[in-house]
C-alpha cells in the first residue's frame, strides 16, 4: 500500500468535540479538528503482516508533505501510523518557527525528543526556561506543560520524535492546549514562510 493510499484511509470529517475537548477557541491546525488514525488495526495472518511490513519503503521524503498551520509556527507530519505502514509505535514531525515565533502552550502524557536542526530558542517546561540551539537534543518529559519559542533571527527548524501512538493505545489520552498559538503574522517578518528544503 502506498503512503498516498494511507492518507485517504483516514476520514477527514471534522469531529464534534465532547465535554472538555480543546475547542474553546478557533483552531489553527486542522489536525486538532480532524479524525486521525493514532494506532492501526493489525489484521491478517502473521505471514501476511510480516510480508506487508517488509514490503514497505524505508525512506520517506519530508518534501512530499505540505506545511500546515501558521502564521508563526508550521508543522508537517512525516511518520505516523496514519501515514506509513512501517511503524505503529512512533510519530515524527518537523516544526518550523519564524523569527520570534512560538507555538501553543500545551501538555500531554507522552514524552518527546526534539533535535534542533536550525536556529535557537527556548522552551518553558512547567515554568522552567530551557535554552536550545542548532545541534542540541531537547527532551520534553511526560506530563509536562510546555511551549516552544524561536529566539534567533532565522527562526527555528526542529525534528520531533515521540512514542505518542503507544501512549494513546494504552488510553493515556490526556492532551490539553492551555494557550493557543498566535494568529498574527510576525512583526517585521510578515512574509515569512517555512523553508522549502525540508
Amino acid at each position: 500500500m502506498s503512503t498516498s493510499d494511507n492518507d485517504s484511509a483516514a476520514d477527514p470529517t471534522p469531529v464534534e468535540p465532547g465535554p472538555g475537548h480543546n475547542s474553546e477557541k478557533p483552531v489553527v491546525w486542522d489536525a486538532w479538528q480532524t479524525k486521525r488514525v493514532f494506532v492501526r488495526a493489525l489484521e491478517g495472518t502473521y505471514s501476511h503482516l510480516t510480508k506487508e511490513l517488509l514490503d514497505q519503503p524505508r525512506v520517506y521524503s519530508s518534501r512530499d508533505r505540505p506545511w500546515k498551520g501558521g502564521p508563526q509556527h508550521f508543522g508537517k507530519f512525516v511518520i505516523s501510523p496514519q501515514r506509513n505502514r512501517v511503524t505503529q509505535s512512533i510519530e515524527t514531525h518537523i516544526e518550523a518557527f519564524g523569527p520570534g515565533g512560538f507555538g501553543q502552550k500545551h501538555g500531554h502524557l507522552n514524552s518527546a525528543c526534539f533535535f534542533i536542526i536550525r536556529g535557537s530558542g527556548h522552551d518553558i517546561h512547567d515554568g522552567r526556561r530551557i535554552e536550545w540551539k542548532a545541534g542540541d537534543i531537547m527532551l520534553v518529559e511526560n506530563g509536562c506543560v510546555h511551549q516552544h519559542f524561536a529566539d534567533s533571527e532565522e527562526g527555528a527548524l526542529i525534528l520531533v520524535f515521540k512514542a505518542k501512538p503507544l501512549f494513546l493505545f494504552m488510553h493515556l489520552l490526556f492532551q490539553k492546549v492551555v494557550d493557543y498559538p498566535p494568529t498574527t503574522r510576525l512583526k517585521g517578518h510578515e512574509d515569512w514562510t517555512p523553508t522549502d528544503d525540508f
